[in-house]
């Protein structure tokens, strides 16, 4: 399975949550304690275990686009076809 992680632009969020509903693993929640220039709770994300699969619901949910997200590449090893 894929492995991943976002950045939310948190400048940007107008803390509507419909990323927090579309993360299947629940790894983003609206930032009780912190409010940006424009007054809004943005969401915030928090991956302690590394459960973020990259699968990119949220940004793609995001009205403003204020997600990105990130995948690690996967490495694949060929071996020589024998001859």
């Amino acid at each position: 399975m894929s492995k991943g992680h976002i950045v939310v632009d948190e400048a940007r969020c107008k803390g509507c949550a419909l990323c927090t509903s579309a993360c299947q693993q629940r790894l983003i929640s609206l930032a009780p304690d912190q409010l940006n220039a424009r007054g809004y709770h943005p969401a915030q994300y928090v991956d302690p275990h590394g459960r973020c699969t990259g699968c990119t619901l949220c940004a793609v949910i995001c009205p403003d686009s204020c997600i990105t997200v990130y995948r690690a590449q996967r490495v694949v090893s060929r071996r020589p076809l024998a001859a």
